[in-house]
């Protein structure tokens, strides 16, 4: 069990540049954003208790990802390699993966820190629209949908979510920042950190994260 980590703000583009390394490699995709938002709409205990940090731009506890991580981990095979968006934030969430994957026999090989400017991230994350149905995102600037707060695929309304809110936004940045700088340290002190220019088109980045990979990317 091998796996990489996507490290960024949040705006950096985690979650669309994994779903493109998982389209060209073997890397099964693990996004603990997408999984705490599916505990939350389903009302269990671990989503009411992370929602009210959600909403106020603030890191979810530990204690309340942990679990759900490592249940995800043991449902699957040995020999797979994973690609975490969103997880660990912290040091003791680094550690604690640290932990699950050497029961398994594996490892954090890489970690790709995402750079991208202030303003930019503010702009991709306070102009982002969410379907209420079908979960689909958009951006009111970059990709709009055809008809404005209508979306293409299911015709559901179009929202933004409570924690992309401007005000929401600088405060998800600064708590990053504040948060996770002894993160970006541990893994430089590993020799696992590599810095990437995210501000770029998302085919880019994409492109220079799977050249480095040291899985070979899945032949077309």
């Amino acid at each position: 069990m091998k796996a990489i980590i996507l490290l960024g703000a949040p705006g950096a583009g985690k979650g669309t540049i994994a779903e493109g390394i998982k389209a060209a490699t073997d890397y099964v995709h693990v996004s603990t954003g997408d999984m705490l938002r599916a505990a939350v709409k389903a009302g269990r205990p671990v989503g009411l208790e992370a929602k009210a940090f959600m909403e106020k731009g603030e890191l979810v506890p530990d204690n309340v990802i942990i679990k759900i991580v490592t249940e995800r981990l043991e449902e699957g095979k040995s020999d797979a390699h994973y690609m975490f968006d969103g997880f660990p934030r912290t040091t003791e969430q680094a550690y604690m993966l640290d932990d699950v994957l050497k029961s398994h026999g594996g490892r954090v090989e890489q970690v790709f820190l995402l750079d991208v400017p202030r303003e930019i991230l503010v702009d991709r994350l306070s102009g982002r629209r969410v379907c209420k149905n079908c979960g689909a995102v958009y951006h009111i600037r970059n990709i709009p949908s055809k008809v404005a707060g209508v979306c293409d695929l299911c015709k559901g309304p179009l929202y933004q979510r409570s924690d992309d809110t401007e005000e929401t936004v600088l405060n998800r940045l600064e708590v990053f920042k504040k948060q996770t700088q002894s993160l970006i340290n541990y893994y430089e002190k590993k020799k696992a950190l590599i810095r990437i220019d995210a501000g770029k088109k998302k085919e880019t980045t994409q492109a220079e994260i799977v050249s480095m990979l040291k899985v070979p990317a899945r032949s077309p």
